[in-house]
């Protein structure tokens, strides 16, 4: 959070856990930003996030979204907390047909571990499925790492555009 405070000087850093022991930690050591007022840490699930609507000019998640307790759902409701115009980014070191050891043990023990893996193709249609246009998702499949972007559209307009990119 400290990097994504120094970045947003004219704005707000907030993090939001379910976890009593990680908003404890969070806490000690964001402890500068929070004083400065920079950064403030919730307690939360993203099933039901603490924060108004059009709230956010940009949401990360970071390799959290596949423990989401209901993916779809959830995307929505982080759609409802960004700003129109707004971005969501989600990044991951690991997803569905990644071309990594890691990856594919995962991909083996999946219902034993409550993860939802997704393909690069299904990552596009979740974002494009919870209202997001100009989506966006770049896949390395040699490291294992995804990323998404979408944009909560600044007015309705029916029509989602994609872009998937994947290296190799």
């Amino acid at each position: 959070m400290s990097k994504l405070a120094a970045m947003a000087t004219q704005g707000k850093v907030y993090g939001v856990d379910y976890s009593k022991e990680s908003i404890a930690v969070a806490n000690k050591t964001n402890r500068q930003w929070i004083d400065m007022a920079r950064v403030e840490i919730r307690e939360g699930s993203v099933s039901q996030l603490p924060f108004s609507e059009n709230m956010f000019d940009l949401v990360t998640a970071v390799e959290t979204h596949f423990w989401w307790p209901d993916l779809p759902a959830d995307m929505r409701e982080v759609f409802r907390v960004i700003k129109p115009g707004g971005r969501l980014i989600v990044v991951a070191e690991i997803y569905k047909g990644a071309n990594t050891a890691t990856a594919k043990l995962v991909e083996k023990y999946l219902p034993l571990s409550g993860m939802t893996l997704l393909s690069v193709d299904e990552h596009r249609e979740l974002y494009a499925n919870a209202g997001y246009s100009d989506v966006q998702v770049i896949a390395e499949p040699s490291k294992g790492w995804i990323c998404g972007i979408g944009r909560k559209p600044s007015m309705p307009t029916g029509r989602v555009s994609d872009d998937v990119q994947e290296r190799t």
